[in-house]
């Protein structure tokens, strides 16, 4: 399974590898700007987490000789969550939910939005707590179980 594992995921990266230079050299046409921002996030973000899993891959099969089937599902839907997050930190960064320039007068370049996407990607887990504390914050809207749980584990 470690074999099939790690094709899909150097096709996922394919995919997004290709995704994104269509967009980028404008073979594909989106006629929206915040549209194809969106889809640039959300392949930047789909490369972070196949980074991720491939990490992982090579840390459990062979420095640390303990993969797991188990882990299975989390291999082959990480790149697609990663893809989702990476497309959420978009809107949150063109919302306003998060900062991350000093100069209030000047908008973010696009590289910050994809570097932004790439670490949401990367470490989706993350990502989704920081989102929880903003919606907490702002909307007082709870932190999931999932994530409550998670806190705990680190005290």
């Amino acid at each position: 399974m470690i074999i099939i594992t790690i094709v899909y995921l150097l096709l996922m990266l394919t995919l997004y590898a290709v995704l994104g230079l269509l967009i980028l050299l404008n073979t594909i046409t989106i006629p929206i700007p915040a549209i194809e921002l969106l889809l640039i996030c959300g392949v930047a973000g789909g490369i972070g987490g196949v980074t991720y899993c491939l990490r992982g891959v090579y840390l459990n099969a062979s420095v640390y000789d303990r993969w797991s089937n188990v882990w299975l599902p989390w291999y082959f839907l990480r790149p697609i969550v990663s893809f989702l997050t990476g497309a959420v930190s978009c809107l949150f960064l063109q919302a306003g939910l998060i900062i991350l320039e000093a100069s209030p007068n000047k908008a973010p370049s696009h590289l910050v939005y994809v570097a932004l996407a790439f670490i949401a990607g990367l470490n989706v887990d993350k990502f989704i707590q920081k989102i929880e504390e903003i919606a907490e914050v702002t909307w007082g809207i709870k932190k999931s179980r999932t994530s409550t749980r998670e806190d705990k584990k680190d005290d």
